[in-house]
């Protein structure tokens, strides 16, 4: 794993190179540009700051840095709340033991009592936690997996079967790195994050990309499609539930629209009627 002074200047690089100057308002007239999107110069004045201090910034060398410079900076790379956090993490980076995660066994008794809804306990590191029936029929029964293996992304990119399982394999694989990619902003000293991440670089390609591509995503709630051989194709709604008692930890529950055929279909998935 990168250091987190590594990861800051590679952060800030990324979102300068995203941006143009004429999407900001200033001129492109000069010749021999060498570098993608802003200069540092360039994100230094939009920003309010001078170049030797943007560049000491980007490098991970300021110290002290105050809020209203994190607002500037942030509001010059147009970054979104996600993002602004992310960089606010890397640049003042909390004392913490990352621990591995204890479920309660209140917890799993619900997500079991959510059955015939699809239902699946995650980690801070989308570590799966508790699975109930119907979603190991849906996805993957994680419970008949060795417990040190029990990891969505691990599965995800290690595992061919999620390829079928998720026919949009490409954006859900990518959003699960940019979870990842959040929980190693917060925690750089989580020795069990570094070591999932590296096994995964040097395991697979794709993960190598995404990972590259430092996108940042947070599960909420959205629409997700899944295949199985027995039904097809079912369009489902997740909803994401954090746990305030249970820092890290998160159900997401899964429900089909009420009379669409994905109901048909997840019903019979599931046993039920």
């Amino acid at each position: 794993m990168t250091s987190r002074k590594d990861e800051l200047s590679e952060f800030l690089r990324s979102r300068r190179a995203r941006l143009t100057p004429a999407e900001v308002g200033l001129s492109a007239t000069r010749n021999g540009r060498r570098v993608a999107g802003l200069r540092r110069e360039e994100l230094a004045q939009l920003a309010g700051v001078s170049p030797d201090y943007y560049a000491r910034l980007e490098q991970g060398r300021a110290t002290n840095v105050s809020e209203q410079v994190l607002d500037a900076v942030s509001t010059a790379l147009r970054l979104d709340p996600l993002e602004r956090n992310h960089l606010v993490a890397l640049m003042r980076p909390t004392e913490t033991t990352p621990v591995m995660p204890r479920v309660r066994p209140a917890l799993r008794a619900m997500v079991a009592a959510l059955d015939p809804t699809p239902a699946v306990l995650h980690g801070p590191r989308l570590e799966v936690l508790a699975v109930n029936g119907a979603a190991a029929r849906l996805i993957h029964d994680f419970a008949a997996m060795p417990a040190a293996e029990r990891n969505m992304v691990r599965w995800m990119f290690l595992d061919p079967a999620a390829r079928r399982v998720y026919p949009d394999w490409a954006d859900v694989a990518a959003q699960m790195v940019a979870i990842l990619r959040v929980a190693a902003g917060r925690d750089a000293a989580d020795v069990t994050l570094n070591r999932l991440v590296d096994e995964l670089r040097s395991r697979s390609t794709d993960f190598e990309a995404a990972w590259s591509a430092r996108d940042l995503f947070q599960h909420t709630h959205g629409p997700k499609r899944f295949h199985h051989d027995a039904v097809g194709t079912i369009t489902l709604n997740y909803e994401t539930m954090h746990l305030p008692a249970d820092p890290g930890l998160s159900v997401i529950v899964y429900t089909a629209p009420a009379g669409s055929p994905s109901e048909a279909k997840l019903r019979e998935l599931v046993g039920t009627r």
